[in-house]
C-alpha cells in the first residue's frame, strides 16, 4: 500500500499527518480492512452516501482509519478528512456510528470550496466482522459484491445473486475485483508500462519468456518466464485484467494476442505501428477471430500522448487501461 498504510510506522500524535494526506493515494480499502483484520484491530469506515452539487469525489468514495491515526483512502479534495478522522477516533471509542454533513447544512467552519453538500457514514468495524469476511472473501475470488449498511447493521453479498430490499441502508455500494495487468515483453517501453502500472496500485505480471532468472529491479505482483500464452491461459484474465502485449518478437505476438483475445480479459492491447495492423488482422483471421473479437483490440497500444518514449508510452498505456478498466461498469461505486 502506498503512502501512509498500516505497515507504515505509527504517525506521531493522535492523528496522521494531514499536511501531506499520501494516503489518499490509496483508493480501494479492501486491502487496509484485511490488514486490520490481520492485526485484530478495530477500524472506522467513512462512506460518502449523499452528495448534493459536484463533488471531488462521488457517492461511495471511502476512507478508513485506525485508532492510531493511520489512514487509508480519501473523501474530497482534502477539505474535510482531517475531521471525519476527528470523529472517526469518537466512534472508534465508543462504537457508536455518525452521520456526518459538510457543505450547506453542516458546521460552518468546514464548508466545501466548491459550495456543494457530502453526508458521510462513520462506523467502527471490528476486526471480526462477519460481513468485512465475506467482503474480502468476494475480493480474492475476483467476485462483484454488494454492501450495505446503516452503521449498525451490515450485509455483504455476491452482486450478482443479491435481489433484497436496500431502503434500510445509508450506504449502498458495489465493490469490483481491482485491475489488474499483465504485460508481455521486455524492452523498455514494456518495462515501464509495467513499473508504472504496478506504481499506481495495479497487481501487474509481466511475462518474459525465458527470460533472466532474477526480476527486474522494481515491485511486480509478479515475473513469468514460461511461454506466453500459456501464462495468460494460466492467469484467468477476467473482465477486470488488462493484457498488453508489448514485444517485438513476431510469433510471441502472435500467440500471446490470440491467448489474450480468446480469454475474459477487459482489455487487450499490442504495440506496434498502425500500418503492421493489416498483417496482425489476417494472421487473427486466419486463426478464427471475427469482427467482434478484432473490435476488442488496442493497437497501437495506449492512449496518443505525442512521444515515443519508453515513458511516454508507459503513461499512454496506464491510461487506456484506466479509461476502458476504472470507469463505469469495472469501477467500484455505489448502486
Amino acid at each position: 500500500m502506498q503512502g501512509m498504510g498500516f505497515d507504515d510506522p505509527a504517525p506521531q500524535g493522535p492523528l496522521a499527518d494531514f499536511d501531506w494526506p499520501m494516503f489518499g493515494l490509496v483508493d480501494d480499502v479492501r486491502p487496509a480492512l484485511a490488514k486490520a483484520r490481520t492485526r485484530g484491530l478495530s477500524a472506522a469506515l467513512a462512506t460518502v452516501f449523499a452528495v448534493e452539487g459536484g463533488a471531488p469525489r462521488g457517492v461511495g468514495a471511502q476512507m478508513l482509519i485506525m485508532p492510531d491515526g493511520g489512514a487509508a483512502g480519501f473523501l474530497s479534495g482534502g477539505c474535510v478528512e482531517a475531521d471525519v478522522a476527528m470523529h472517526a477516533l469518537d466512534v472508534l471509542n465508543d462504537g457508536r456510528p455518525q452521520s456526518l454533513v459538510y457543505g450547506a447544512g453542516g458546521p460552518v467552519d468546514i464548508a466545501l470550496p466548491c459550495g456543494n453538500r457530502i453526508e458521510v457514514l462513520v462506523e467502527r468495524i471490528p476486526p471480526d466482522d462477519d460481513p468485512v469476511a465475506k467482503l474480502l472473501t468476494l475480493a480474492d475470488a475476483r467476485t462483484p459484491a454488494l454492501w450495505l449498511s446503516d452503521g449498525e447493521r451490515r450485509r455483504c453479498a455476491a452482486a450478482a445473486v443479491d435481489g433484497g430490499p436496500h431502503a434500510w441502508a445509508l450506504v449502498r455500494r458495489r465493490f469490483f475485483p481491482p485491475i489488474r495487468a499483465i504485460v508481455i515483453g521486455a524492452d523498455p517501453a514494456a518495462l515501464a508500462a509495467a513499473r508504472l502500472l504496478s506504481e499506481t496500485g495495479v497487481a501487474t505480471t509481466l511475462v518474459r519468456p525465458k527470460g533472466p532468472e532474477a526480476p527486474p529491479p522494481f515491485a511486480l505482483a509478479a515475473y513469468v518466464r514460461e511461454d506466453a500464452a500459456e501464462a495468460i491461459l494460466a492467469l484467468k484474465p477476467d473482465a477486470w485484467t488488462a493484457v498488453c502485449v508489448m514485444t517485438h518478437d513476431i510469433s510471441v505476438e502472435q500467440a500471446a494476442t490470440a491467448a489474450a483475445l480468446g480469454s475474459c480479459a477487459g482489455y487487450v492491447g499490442v504495440l506496434g505501428s498502425r500500418r503492421r495492423a493489416p498483417e496482425r488482422e489476417a494472421r487473427l483471421k486466419a486463426e478464427g477471430f471475427g469482427p467482434e473479437d478484432l473490435a476488442r483490440l488496442h493497437a497501437p497500444i495506449g492512449l496518443p500522448i505525442g512521444g515515443k518514449a519508453p515513458w511516454d508510452i508507459a503513461i499512454g498505456v496506464v491510461a487506456e487501461v484506466m479509461q476502458r478498466l476504472g470507469g463505469g461498469a469495472a469501477a467500484d461505486g455505489p448502486l
